[in-house]
């Protein structure tokens, strides 16, 4: 059977393909061609019956970004929001909380939900989890037939202090299912059972009006496939860096927003393992953004991340984006200075030099006639880049600064340079970590243009762009873990030692990890667990996650952890707040293969890969490859090693 990644990315779709050979080893296929953003999923059919044309059974790992886009146009579904009475503009006021700090005026951004859609009703618990409004009949006949006057095609519920008693939540929902067949449901303590009514009802509702699109898109995909074997089967990637079936992922579709990043991170990890390293820097450059992030040990999940405006709690690899990219569009703003995105000419038209009606200059455009990319050699998806055409472009925005061509070019790829060391710097530097001290991973298929000048600009001396770097992404869905994660939060930790609590918590969280993999047909006598909790000072808002390792050790981490974070400990007590649990079976388990040499008479103009296993080339000097090109600086050598794998250092 092959085991198929897939990464659905803004400029390119991206497969990498595990087929097992007649000797009993694995040979590792790469695959890239244009994405199809009106309809993701034809990329998607196009590239896997390329890899396998005569209908074999497949395993495949999906990273999406379906979710990510609809939620970023704000083309969901028409969805309600009910809460209790008193509370239905819960959402708009959100936290009150000024986007930048000493902008006393600013423009108020436009509430998630429309009045006309919140609505209220009873069902009311207190902190203490007793009903203080109680949930009539006369509230659900009315609620259904407002919902059914509004047309809502979904329905995000998020009564208060539901993580407590879920059980008028799933009262509404079971009367609405009976009496709005085909409306999505979503409540709030299945989505998210933790305190914050804010962040719960923004992760419900955001799971509600991305459902249907979601479930949309996995339909007309799972439709295109229908022609497998059974024994096929399609995962789809969650931001925690963990798969799930696609049936589930249609009502988990909140956990879809860091799909295709979490695959990279995925790979990254991988990696690690594979080389011995476990202090990791990574950056991802697409066509469109750059995804950053720090390892030390193991991923790091965070439930206080961001997409846009919208704050998304549930579970989710600790990454931070920004909107530079190789298609990043570069301009002259009104007071004369030039800038580098975050626009992005995307998948159509692309880059100029893609020669597809594009006229905007980008970072790829600089870098083609910077010499960092090979003029007119044929890339992944049949592309040819055109440098008269990008020539062309950069030359009229140069004119409009008075500069040259080959300065304005250069200047484009600084300010990239910038905004991506300064997301790395946000990631390392501003949580007490030196960079110096990490080993800098660059993918995507710009990665290895920007590599160098990024390590140099962080102090880091060495760097590595791994094989199938263009594709990693596709990598890490191939290897991915199959889980999900857990959580609730505590109703009271006041006492000395909780232990006893937790561990009840702990024990609720693994039967219902049990029962939901037991009823999707899982054998979880190979699923393997991971305890965390997320502790603060009492009188804090915000949390830090920490492994379990019993209440007096995790303590004394919290405290490290703190001084790290923030530069200073506290004499306060400590308490815990969300219990969470990682629940996974392993994926597979395999090394990377050697790299298949190519033949000793073949010329460098038709090899794929320059530089080969053991051989090493000093820069200024440029290494393409099929999904990728890495641009070596001067003063940096750099060395492939037996795996393909593209290992750089700085030499003075």
């Amino acid at each position: 059977m092959l085991r198929i990644g897939v990464d659905v990315g803004g400029t390119f779709t991206d497969f990498l393909c595990v087929r097992p050979t007649a000797a009993g080893e694995l040979e590792l296929t790469v695959y890239k061609i244009p994405s199809t953003p009106r309809s993701p999923e034809l990329a998607v059919l196009e590239g896997l019956a390329a890899l396998s044309p005569g209908g074999e059974a497949l395993q495949i790992v999906h990273g999406s970004t379906v979710a990510t886009n609809a939620l970023l146009q704000r083309k969901g579904a028409r969805t309600a929001f009910v809460t209790n009475r008193g509370f239905g503009d819960l959402l708009t006021l959100a936290r009150q909380t000024r986007p930048h700090l000493y902008a006393l005026e600013f423009e108020p951004s436009p509430p998630p939900v429309e009045e006309e859609l919140c609505l209220e009703t009873g069902g009311r618990v207190g902190a203490d989890g007793a009903t203080i409004d109680p949930l009539t009949a006369d509230d659900l006949t009315v609620l259904t037939a407002k919902l059914r006057e509004l047309k809502a095609e979904s329905v995000a519920i998020n009564l208060l202090f539901s993580f407590l008693d879920p059980s008028h939540e799933e009262t509404i929902e079971k009367a609405l299912r009976e009496s709005l067949p085909g409306v999505f449901i979503s409540r709030s303590s299945r989505v998210l059972p933790e305190y914050k009514e804010y962040e719960r009802g923004m992760a419900t509702w955001l799971n509600a009006f991305l459902g249907p699109v979601v479930s949309g898109y996995l339909r007309r995909l799972q439709a295109g496939l229908a022609h497998l074997p059974a024994s096929s089967s399609l995962q789809v990637m969650q931001s925690s860096g963990e798969t799930i079936s696609a049936g589930k992922a249609a009502d988990s579709a909140v956990n879809l927003l860091l799909s295709g990043p979490a695959g990279g991170l995925a790979a990254v990890a991988y990696l690690g393992r594979q080389i011995g390293r476990h202090k990791l820097i990574s950056f991802d450059i697409g066509g469109t953004s750059t995804d950053v992030a720090l390892l030390d040990g193991p991923i790091s999940i965070t439930s206080e991340g961001r997409l846009g405006e919208f704050p998304v709690s549930v579970p989710m690899v600790d990454m931070h984006t920004i909107g530079a990219g190789g298609g990043s569009i570069a301009y002259v703003d009104s007071g004369g200075m030039l800038q580098v995105g975050p626009e992005s000419a995307g998948a159509d038209p692309g880059p100029v030099c893609y020669g597809k009606g594009g006229t905007r200059p980008t970072v790829t455009d600089a870098n083609l006639l910077l010499g960092r990319l090979p003029a007119g050699a044929p890339l992944a998806g049949g592309l040819e880049l055109d440098i008269d055409l990008a020539r062309k472009a950069v030359a009229e925005l140069a004119d409009s600064i008075g500069l040259d061509v080959e300065a304005t070019a250069r200047g484009i790829v600084s300010i990239a340079d910038e905004h991506m060391v300064e997301a790395i710097r946000r990631i390392s530097v501003n949580r007490g970590f030196d960079p110096a001290e990490f080993l800098l991973v660059s993918f995507g298929g710009a990665g290895g243009l920007h590599v160098c000048a990024l390590a140099e600009a962080l102090g880091i001396r060495r760097a590595v762009v791994p094989v199938y770097a263009g594709v990693l992404s596709a990598l890490g869905m191939a290897v991915a873990d199959q889980g999900r994660q857990f959580s609730r939060t505590l109703q009271r930790t006041e006492e000395n030692d909780p232990t006893p609590l937790i561990e009840r918590e702990f024990e609720q969280l693994s039967r219902l990890a049990n029962a939901e993999f037991t009823g999707e047909g899982l054998d979880i006598a190979n699923l393997q667990t991971r305890f965390s909790i997320d502790m603060r000072y009492t009188g804090q808002t915000y949390t830090l996650n920490l492994p379990w390792s019993g209440w007096a050790a995790t303590l004394n981490q919290f405290h490290e952890l703190h001084r790290r974070r923030y530069g200073y400990a506290l004499e306060t007590p400590a308490e815990a707040v969300n219990v969470r649990l990682r629940a996974w079976f392993s994926g597979p388990a395999f090394d990377l293969p050697p790299e298949k040499k190519a033949p000793d008479d073949e010329s460098e103009s038709e090899s794929l890969r320059l530089l080969r296993a053991g051989e090493a080339v000093t820069g200024s000097a440029t290494v393409p490859e099929y999904a990728s090109t890495t641009y070596i600086a001067e003063s940096w050598q750099a060395r492939r090693d037996d795996f393909g794998n593209l290992f750089l250092e700085r030499l003075d």
